[in-house]
Parts: C-alpha cells; sequence; structure tokens
C-alpha cells in the first residue's frame, strides 16, 4: 500500500491484527462514549522508528471521518530558530538545536499548549512538517473533526513541559519495540534516502538513538490505555501494563 506521509509518498506495511482487531476498536469505543459538543483526543506516543505517523494515519481510514491525525512534528521549531539557539550537553558543550533536531528541547511546546486549548472552542490551523523543506509549514491543515488522534514520540514524556500535556488526553496509546530493532528500521531509511550506511549509523549515534532511549525510558506508562509492542516483522501486539 502506498500512502504520502510528511509529503513523500511511501510503500508501507499494513499490520491489519494491529490496527482492525487493536487499535480501532479503542478508538471507536472512546468515539461512541464521547459524541457530542467539544473536541475530544487521543495520545499516540512511540519511539522512531515505529511508523506511528503511519499507523495514525491507517487508522484515520481505518475508523473513518469522525476520526482526524494529526501530528507534533509541525511545533518543531523553524530551522532558522534551530540554527540560531544553543543548548548545553552533558560534557559542557554548546550545541546548536539544529544539531538535535527531533529532542524534546527542539519543539514548540508551548505553543502546541495553546493551541490544543484554542482547539476547543474553534477550528484551528494546525502546523506540519515537510520533509521535502525540512522544515514546519504553517497553519496547513484545518481542524474539524470532533475526535482527533495526536501522535508523536514525546507525548508522554514524563518531564516538564511535555508532562502538563496529558491533561488533553482521553485515550492514550504507546507503541515499544526493542532498541536494537528501531537502529536496524532508523539507519536502513536514511540509506534508503541516500546515505552512506557509515553515515547513517553516525547520525542514530548522535540524533536517532539518544531519542529512541529517551522515549522508552522515559514516558510515562503507569496508565495508558493501550500498550503495545512491535515486533521485528513491524507487527503490533498487546502488552498488558499490570
Amino acid at each position: 500500500m502506498k500512502i504520502a506521509v510528511n509529503g513523500l509518498e511511501q510503500e508501507i506495511f499494513y499490520d491489519r491484527h494491529g490496527i482492525e482487531d487493536l487499535l480501532a476498536p479503542l478508538l471507536r469505543e472512546w468515539i461512541a462514549q464521547t459524541r457530542g459538543a467539544g473536541r475530544h483526543y487521543a495520545f499516540l506516543a512511540a519511539p522512531p522508528g515505529t511508523g506511528k505517523s503511519t499507523t495514525a494515519m491507517l487508522l484515520e481510514r481505518a475508523v473513518g471521518g469522525e476520526l482526524q491525525c494529526l501530528g507534533i512534528d509541525g511545533f518543531h521549531y523553524p530551522q532558522e530558530v534551530l540554527r540560531a539557539r544553543s543548548i548545553r550537553t552533558d560534557d559542557g558543550r554548546e550545541v546548536p538545536l539544529a544539531s538535535i533536531k527531533g529532542a524534546p528541547e527542539t519543539f514548540d511546546v508551548a505553543g502546541l499548549e495553546r493551541l490544543l486549548t484554542r482547539s476547543y472552542t474553534e477550528d484551528v490551523r494546525w502546523p506540519s512538517y515537510d520533509r521535502r523543506l525540512h522544515d514546519v509549514v504553517e497553519g496547513s491543515d484545518l481542524v474539524t473533526a470532533h475526535h482527533v488522534l495526536l501522535e508523536g514520540n514525546w507525548l508522554l514524556l514524563d518531564e516538564e513541559p511535555w508532562s502538563g500535556l496529558r491533561r488533553h488526553a482521553e485515550r492514550t496509546i504507546f507503541i515499544e519495540a526493542p532498541s536494537d530493532l528501531l537502529q536496524e528500521r532508523l539507519v536502513s531509511r536514511k540509506v534508503a534516502g541516500g546515505l552512506s550506511r557509515a553515515d547513517a549509523e553516525a547520525f542514530y549515534r548522535r540524533s536517532d538513538g539518544p531519542n529512541v532511549e529517551r522515549t522508552l525510558s522515559g514516558s510515562d506508562l503507569d496508565s495508558v490505555d493501550l500498550l503495545l509492542t512491535m515486533d521485528v516483522n513491524g507487527s503490533l501486539h498487546e502488552r498488558k501494563t499490570s
């Protein structure tokens, strides 16, 4: 199946069990229980490499016209801001935010919070991220649905200011996977995009790898509604939290 994700058309694997037997029923039940006025949000969080953006788009199709899928990548600071601002690393170095793009510190969480709050009383314009431009596109999507599935790496991160966003989520979903599996998926994705294997592995060590570990170790899963594990084939299986 081909689908456009972040501005690029991709051939994707359709996990029928994960979509139709696990995720879609949870969302349909939530929608049925909360029909009426107002806007409602569910959060889908997962580390890089799990295909959460694709999963969310497939769920939008599976559930039908009552669900709108949005991502948080449009809340990256613009590239010019990431180049201009810096952050101190654990070893004391000052590095531009652009060098750690994708980390929690490179997102405008306050802007995301403001737009979420506004969206309860009005249809808002939602920013997106275009991988061809490597930058955000302001106001590209109009939020009109009463039920929205919001996806992103850091939505369940147990750190301020991210943890404050959880009050917006009526349902929460997390996808986990072994870090070595995610490493191979992410490195292979970079190689397919034109990088050499050595450069792709270096990028993983510098950027994707730390984000994978921080998502897996730092997300609050104590009260997550659905915890899924991804296997080597990309299929999802439920893991009980108790």
